[in-house]
């Protein structure tokens, strides 16, 4: 059985990723294994040059697996095929109670929109983005959404939330 999803929308300079740490931390605090997808630019990079992994990237290894006592990371160069799709790349999520996404937006799963001043935009994208459940904003008495509405920094609230539109529930 597949864990539920939970993800976070906004627009560039949002605070889309200080939620999301956010959520990880309160989540983990109350016990559960968090998960996280993220979508990236293009030319995203986790290891750097001089590093070895770089070096056997850079000579030509499609896939590389670092271990070490206390994790793992694997890196797949992806070449000219086409990017993963979510459902391949959420088959690497990892045993865990939850998974966090942060992008995806057009994904159909459980979503919360991020409104802030300072984004790209303050433009509403629940009629356009599928599955937005909720608001989170920094000036939530403005928002005229009918969805439950929240201001930014409130963790816990949107934590419990998130919990019950996913179904998921600590004994």
């Amino acid at each position: 059985m597949s864990p539920p999803v939970f993800g976070v929308v906004g627009w560039k300079n949002s605070g889309k990723t200080t939620l999301m740490t956010g959520l990880i931390h309160e989540l983990t605090a109350r016990g559960f294994a968090v998960s996280v997808l993220k979508h990236a630019h293009v030319n995203f990079d986790v290891d750097h040059p001089g590093r070895d992994s770089f070096k056997m990237r850079e000579a030509g290894a499609t896939q590389i697996i670092l271990s070490s006592p206390r994790r793992f990371a694997l890196m797949r160069e992806l070449g000219d095929a086409p990017e993963m799709s979510f459902g391949e790349l959420m088959q690497h999520a990892g045993p865990c109670d939850v998974v966090l996404v942060e992008g995806y937006k057009r994904e159909t799963y459980p979503k919360i929109e991020i409104r802030r001043d300072g984004a790209a935009s303050r433009e509403s994208l629940s009629a356009e983005v599928p599955g937005i459940v909720a608001i989170a904003s920094d000036r939530p008495d403005g928002e005229t959404e009918s969805l439950p509405v929240f201001p930014i920094d409130a963790t816990e609230r949107i934590v419990d939330f998130m919990l019950k539109a996913v179904g998921l529930e600590r004994s």
